[in-house]
């Protein structure tokens, strides 16, 4: 193995056949982890951190949340095994996704379209030192903006590895394809995401529309879910530039498979598993995670709407694509998907 001249250990891994980029510390492993004393409370005011009452916790008689989220885990680990293959030498983009709280000693992987508006908010107002109080009462942009959280990726190598290996490490993830289509719903069907449209909707249309009118080909705001799958399974997207964070895999975003993420939640049970983090870090008392709108949400009927005009050949395409967010996180093929 080739020593890196700053002293990190760079690594990446093909999972399925698609190449994952990573950053991988020494020692973020679950054995690493393992090494902390076990002790009896859910208060981190006690001077354990929400790891170490993890640890713990699986080892006592478990409530069906914590069976669940072990099970997660698990499962994870499992699949991470089965389908991790090769490794390379790769950059340090790949943490810029983990948001760090040091006060509570967590870090985050945020993944849009999945509740990370709120957990943003929930982590300013943990981060906050009193300058927040009420998630709901930051506006969203400001949720968003760079600065008002800390990324792992601005900390020394020293301190990266002492924070993966002591902080509770948790990352949120939903239904691959109900995300794909909220991303979609959000970025390209609403007026005032100008950016988008300027951005990726030209793009769009003028490779994937057969004779698009010169004002589309300007403003690029009527971009289809379908001109939208032909962009996203197009070779040629990629080799220009990454996914946009809005609809690349989690797996790209998070790397599940070398960084072992502590508690898996999921968007479908939200506010359940985000209760058990703010009671594992001990800031229940602090914060309570919003409570989510159900009217605007994209859900699986919604989903599949949009997919009924996508062909059998685009939609074994696309779920080639997201096939191993599926996998890792245990998500059934859709029953719409026509793959056969």
């Amino acid at each position: 193995m080739i020593k890196p001249k700053v002293g990190r250990m760079f690594l990446a891994t093909c999972v399925g056949s698609f190449f994952i980029l990573i950053l991988y510390f020494q020692n973020i492993s679950r054995s690493a982890s393992e090494q902390f004393s076990s002790q009896n409370s859910f208060s981190i005011k006690s001077g354990r951190s929400p790891l170490q009452t993890l640890q713990e916790n699986d080892q006592l008689e478990q409530s069906a949340v914590q069976a669940t989220l072990q099970g997660r885990r698990e499962l994870l680990e499992e699949t991470c095994r089965t389908h991790t293959r090769k490794r390379r030498v790769l950059g340090s983009e790949d943490l810029r996704h983990l948001i760090v709280d040091d006060k509570h000693k967590l870090l985050y992987c945020y993944v849009p379209k999945v509740a990370c508006t709120n957990w943003k908010r929930v982590l300013m107002v943990l981060t906050g030192d009193g300058r927040y109080r009420e998630p709901l009462a930051i506006p969203a942009n400001e949720a968003h903006v760079v600065g008002n959280l800390r990324s792992l990726s601005e900390y020394s190598t020293a301190e990266i590895n002492q924070r993966l290996r002591t902080y509770l490490k948790f990352v949120f993830v939903r239904e691959p394809f109900e995300r794909l289509v909220s991303a979609y719903r959000n970025k390209f069907t609403r007026s005032y995401n100008t950016a988008f449209h300027k951005r990726y909707g030209t793009k769009i249309i003028r490779r994937h529309r057969v004779d698009p009118q010169a004002e589309a080909l300007e403003k690029g705001n009527d971009v289809s879910f379908e001109e939208f799958v032909y962009y996203l399974v197009d070779p040629q997207t990629q080799r220009e530039e990454p996914f946009n964070e809005h609809w690349e895999r989690v797996h790209s975003l998070c790397h599940p498979c070398l960084i072992h993420y502590d508690v898996v939640g999921k968007y479908e049970t939200l506010v359940q598993d985000s209760r058990y983090i703010l009671k594992l870090a001990g800031a229940e008392g602090e914060v309570k995670f919003p409570a989510m709108s159900k009217s605007t949400r994209t859900t699986g009927d919604m989903a599949a709407k949009f997919f009924n005009n996508i062909s059998p050949f685009y939609q074994k395409k696309l779920f080639n694509l997201y096939r191993m967010d599926f996998l890792l996180f245990n998500y059934s093929v859709p029953a719409y998907l026509k793959l056969r």
